[in-house]
Order: structure tokens, then sequence, then C-alpha cells
């Protein structure tokens, strides 16, 4: 696991948390599977952006 990737991109809120502990544990990749294979989007980067937007951290506004 290439642990750099997420040291790169500042975590924005809620979303960010959620979108790494469901990468780190591999659950991402069995979502993204599923999804591939009922040819559904997951919705996963749209999720991310909402509960970013919802939960901000920081003292700035997420983009968007």
């Amino acid at each position: 696991m290439n642990k750099q990737r997420f040291t790169s991109k500042p975590i924005r809120g809620l979303g960010d948390v959620v979108d790494r502990v469901t990468s780190t544990t591999g659950i991402k990749s069995a979502v993204q599977k599923v999804s591939n294979a009922l040819g559904k989007e997951c919705g996963c980067e749209q999720r991310r952006e909402a509960l970013n937007k919802l939960i901000p951290f920081g003292k700035g506004k997420t983009d968007g």
C-alpha cells in the first residue's frame, strides 16, 4: 500500500475521512468491483463531496 498517496492531499472534511478508511480497508475496491460488474456507478465521489460540504474540517471552505 502506498501511504504517500494519503499525505499528498489534505483532508477537507468527513467525506475524505470516509474515503481514506474505505480505501485502506479494501472496502472501496470491493464496492468498485461490484459496481463495475453491475454496470452502475457506486456514487463514491459524489458522496465524498457531499459529506465534505456537510461536515468540513479546517478554517477554509471546501471546493464547490
